[in-house]
């Protein structure tokens, strides 16, 4: 079964391998230094969000940072299960 991060992150890797002109996925996975920038932006956005914006707004962000981090993730040929891993490690 796969949830909502699986299949976005399938879509994202079906970008890189069969890019579609004038995504902004495509855009991003071809430009990692935009990539990364974006990544720093919605961080903050999501420290701010946190700190006295709506609980919808923080979502929003937080949604906003996932999406910007798979695609960093996928650009460098790292998987979800790269972080699933690290995450089950740091656990024991």
């Amino acid at each position: 079964m796969t949830d909502i991060f699986d299949e976005l992150f399938a879509l994202i890797l079906d970008r890189k391998a069969h890019p579609t002109p004038g995504s902004y996925t495509v855009t991003l996975l071809t430009d990692i230094d935009e990539a990364l920038k974006k990544v720093g932006e919605e961080a903050i956005e999501v420290v701010l969000a946190g700190k006295g914006q709506s609980d919808e707004r923080l979502v929003s962000e937080a949604a906003d940072l996932l999406y910007h981090l798979m695609v960093v993730l996928a650009a460098r040929g790292l998987t979800l299960d790269d972080v699933r891993a690290e995450l089950a490690r740091r656990r024991r």
